[in-house]
């Protein structure tokens, strides 16, 4: 049985609450929760909820489901928290919950790790300098890593992703957008079985560049990209102007549309279908998905919660790790 591991981020956030909702419906003997377990009381006692822990000794341990049963594997908080209040001094709880999630799927104790909203500000207060799950699970995994979020109609690749938006043409190399493309190709196949993945390629520049006038990077970096690839072996398309690329031909056509960087095409699949959509991580040797919003600080407490990105990465994770 592989088990699913589930991180639930920032603690004063709303992750301690979906947990708790989660167990109503969405959790079973396949699903484990690394968290400090006052905070699941915590909030069950917010929202008015009945949960049943299943405090676990380590990962082998017996797991229970049912209504509101939980498994938890239990990481302690570093100071006592208080929900909706931000604290940095947690930030090492935080960043504990993440790497034992990490470590225990690539020892291959788990299938996946699913996890919560963090706060990036927060941790880096705390003296963590990591810009977000994505290039942390890199870095512990030793590899290069793509951001890719995902719903039932459109997946959206990113070939950089927190990067301030004056750098980002730095990051536009052939080596760089190589590697990234390599690594979609890849996952594409073997995570998601498609056997000859077809993937749409943005421009940086306004209109592609508009042949040179708005820029470059298109006719001396990407194209030249795009024709090696095509000769790999590797169906790529572009780079096409961003503005243009999400049309319903070429989201019915391709497979994947990689963007450029952030603010490029996370917009536009939130604009979709933010509820459901997922984030999903690339080119790590584990499986990595994780709900697409914030830790949502006014929400805390109120059980007026939506979890259906955290039931679609649920339902994701165990599919592409066949849990």
């Amino acid at each position: 049985m592989k088990k699913i591991l589930i991180t639930l981020g920032e603690p004063a956030g709303i992750g301690p609450d979906l947990g708790v909702l989660l167990s109503e419906k969405y959790l079973d003997k396949k699903t484990i929760i690394i968290a400090d377990p006052t905070l699941l009381e915590q909030s069950a006692k917010k929202i008015k909820r009945k949960i049943s822990l299943n405090i676990l000794d380590n990962i082998d341990s017996d797991l229970i489901s049912g209504k509101g049963c939980i498994n938890v594997l239990p990481v302690e908080l570093n100071i006592r928290n208080t929900p909706g209040k931000l604290n940095p001094k947690n930030a090492g709880y935080v960043i504990k919950t993440i790497q034992l999630a990490a470590e225990l799927c690539k020892q291959g104790y788990a299938g996946g790790m699913v996890t919560g909203p963090i706060s990036k500000s927060v941790l880096n207060k705390g003296g963590f300098k990591i810009s977000g799950h994505t290039e942390f699970l890199a870095d512990i995994c030793d590899c290069k890593s793509v951001m890719m979020l995902m719903n039932k109609k459109l997946k959206i690749a990113l070939h950089t992703t927190h990067v301030p938006l004056d750098e980002i043409s730095k990051h536009i190399t052939k080596r760089s957008i190589s590697e990234t493309v390599k690594i979609i190709n890849h996952d594409m196949k073997m995570r998601f079985k498609i056997k000859r993945p077809k993937i749409l390629m943005t421009g940086l520049n306004p209109h592609a560049g508009e042949d040179g006038m708005l820029g470059k990077h298109e006719s001396r970096i990407l194209e030249p990209t795009v024709r090696k690839l095509n000769a790999e072996g590797i169906l790529i398309d572009g780079p096409v102007p961003a503005d243009t690329a999400f049309l319903e031909k070429n989201v019915m056509e391709y497979d994947v549309i990689l963007t450029m960087f952030h603010d490029q095409g996370l917009p536009v699949i939130k604009f979709d279908n933010f509820k459901t959509t997922v984030n999903i991580t690339l080119g790590l040797p584990i499986i990595r998905v994780s709900v697409d919003h914030g830790t949502a600080l006014d929400l805390v407490g109120t059980g007026k919660v939506d979890i259906s990105s955290f039931v679609e990465s649920i339902k994701v994770a165990k599919k592409i790790s066949n849990a």
